[in-house]
Order: C-alpha cells, then sequence, then structure tokens
C-alpha cells in the first residue's frame, strides 16, 4: 500500500526519476552517481576534488572513487598545478565535454515525463512548492547546527548504528 505522506511521495518521486534516468545513462556506460559530477563539470570545468565533493554534497572517498570510474572512461583527467601539489584538480576531457549534448536530453527527457499530464500551472506551483520545502528545511539545518550545537552524523556512524 503506497504511504502518501509527503517524505514518502517525494522519496518515490526521486527515485522514479533516478531509475528512468539510469536506464537511459547506462547506454552510454554513465552511472547515475556519475552523472551529478558531471553536470557540475560541465558548468564548473577544473574544480578541484574537494570542491566537487562539496558541490556535489559527498564525502571526498566518494568522489575518489567516482573519478577513478569517470577517469576510466575517458571522460575527465586529474591533475595536479605545478605551483600547487596538494589540490587535484578534475578536468573534462573532449569526449567528456561531448557527453553533454548526448546526456541532458536525456535528463530533459524524463523531466517531460515527470510532468506529462500536467498544466504550466501545476507545474509551476509544484515547483514553488518544493522550493518553499527545501528552503525551510535548509533553515532547519542551519538552525540545528548552529544555534542547538547538533551536527550531521558521519557515514561511518550511521553505518554503526545500522550494524548493531
Amino acid at each position: 500500500m503506497p504511504d502518501d505522506r509527503l517524505a514518502h511521495l517525494v522519496q518515490d518521486a526521486r527515485r522514479g526519476m533516478e531509475r528512468a534516468l539510469q536506464i537511459r545513462l547506462i547506454e552510454h556506460s554513465i552511472a547515475f552517481g556519475h552523472w551529478s559530477f558531471l553536470r557540475i563539470l560541465w558548468e564548473h570545468d577544473g574544480l578541484t576534488q574537494r570542491e566537487l565533493s562539496e558541490i556535489a554534497g559527498v564525502t571526498a572517498p566518494t568522489t575518489s572513487s567516482a573519478m577513478n570510474a569517470i577517469e576510466s572512461l575517458g571522460y575527465v583527467k586529474r591533475m595536479q598545478k605545478v605551483h600547487n601539489k596538494k589540490n587535484v584538480y578534475v578536468y573534462l576531457t573532449k569526449s567528456g565535454k561531448a557527453l553533454k549534448e548526448k546526456l541532458l536530453p536525456l535528463a530533459e527527457e524524463v523531466n517531460a515525463i515527470a510532468i506529462d499530464g500536467l498544466d504550466p500551472e501545476e507545474v509551476r506551483i509544484a515547483r514553488k512548492v518544493l522550493l518553499k520545502i527545501i528552503g525551510n528545511l535548509v533553515v532547519d539545518e542551519q538552525n540545528l547546527l548552529l544555534t542547538e550545537n547538533k551536527r550531521l552524523p558521519s557515514k561511518r556512524e550511521l553505518g554503526r548504528l545500522t550494524s548493531v
């Protein structure tokens, strides 16, 4: 029986969109987890791996693993600058840049499928509501982290909690 609570509906919609896009991306040997990194690099080529992690909202090891995979496919190159050996910079290759023309239409197709049957006003309202929800949750997180001195648990901590 489907759960109609808002959090579950949003999660189900996200999952459905991710699966629909993954089915399309796999034809190009791209995992859904690599999609967000490519999207970021198409807009901001030459970021450090640390910056890429921060923008994507994932841990450094996650980014490193993804870059290993994407680099092995020939879509990115990692380099250190002569004057700054500390940071690893990520650059799209020619084929990585060319992927944008192939993959963005797939995401647009999934978005079109998701809103099929909705009129433009319904889409506008849905976007407005989702942006408001996101904003409310960002404010809540900031309040908890800054004012109440709470913190986000690491994935390792969460793993320990669930493995008991």
